[in-house]
């Protein structure tokens, strides 16, 4: 039902500098493969096949990673090293994919507005790389909300469960539980501080979000940091009951930081190759 993904790729990546200097964050490599291509393998097995994404200056590499290098290809057809373009030529052959630029930095929600001519009028998955998951006992978290979306057909954002001294870097939910794992979300706060926040369900960089929040971000005033936040758009969807949080299953990396970054990689490193050094 859902054939678009969005990406918001247009962020400076600073808690990686130098290294982002010249090199988008989300290029930045989990051993073999950069972090925005476990993304979008998540989107794809998940049946959104197109994925548009809103870049910013300095972010050409990321659109060349999602086309052919022919003179790569010449390079090392026949060799023992074709076989490593295996994953990459599966995303392409898969994939479709588009790109619009945020002239400015201006939050969250001005990064899906700005989105807002690549997906149209249908709803569409949202995905952030800095968020790296994996579910080695079942499908992907972006699988896993778009059925959430197939039974109830309304905005669904993917949480976890975090330690209330880390509320404050996280959207947090409060809501009315359904069923196991499932809320139907009341209200969210961005960034709480630990004795302000509802619950400690903090919202993780996977939705699935219904083509209104185009409408709503339109009218969404900056909020926290001066940003126009997709959390303050979500709490208008929310006041209409028309959101739902999912307790995912999975494990979740937090690559936007130098220790989630080095766990996430560590973990790979030891799945790939059966090792725990």
């Amino acid at each position: 039902m859902i054939r678009k993904c969005l990406f918001p790729v247009a962020g400076y990546g600073t808690r990686f500098l130098p290294a982002t200097k010249s090199m988008p964050k989300e290029m930045l490599p989990v051993v073999n493969k950069p972090l925005v291509q476990y993304g979008v393998e998540e989107a794809i097995e998940a049946g959104m096949m197109n994925c548009a994404f809103v870049t910013g200056r300095g972010k050409r590499a990321i659109a060349d990673h999602f086309d052919i290098s022919y003179e790569l290809e010449h390079q090392i057809a026949g060799s023992n090293k074709e076989s490593l373009l295996d994953s990459i030529r599966d995303v392409i052959n898969q994939g479709t994919f588009t790109m619009v630029r945020q002239r400015e930095m201006l939050g969250l929600g001005h990064a899906v507005l700005t989105g807002e001519s690549l997906i149209g009028s249908e709803p569409f998955g949202m995905l952030l790389s800095d968020d790296l998951c994996v579910n080695d006992a079942g499908p992907g978290v972006m699988t896993q909300l778009a059925k959430i979306y197939e039974r109830f057909g309304c905005s669904v954002v993917a949480v976890q469960e975090v330690p209330m001294e880390e509320v404050h870097r996280y959207g947090v939910i409060d809501g009315q539980q359904l069923q196991d794992g499932l809320y139907r979300v009341e209200s969210m706060v961005e960034k709480p501080a630990a004795d302000n926040a509802p619950s400690n369900l903090a919202i993780i960089g996977r939705y699935i979000l219904t083509p209104d929040i185009f409408d709503i971000l339109r009218n969404t005033p900056p909020g926290a940091g001066g940003e126009v936040q997709i959390t303050d758009a979500l709490q208008t969807q929310a006041k209409n009951g028309s959101v739902l949080a999912y307790k995912f299953h999975g494990r979740r990396f937090d690559c936007g930081s130098v220790p989630g970054f080095v766990e996430a990689t560590n973990f790979v490193f030891n799945n790939l190759f059966g090792t725990n050094t």
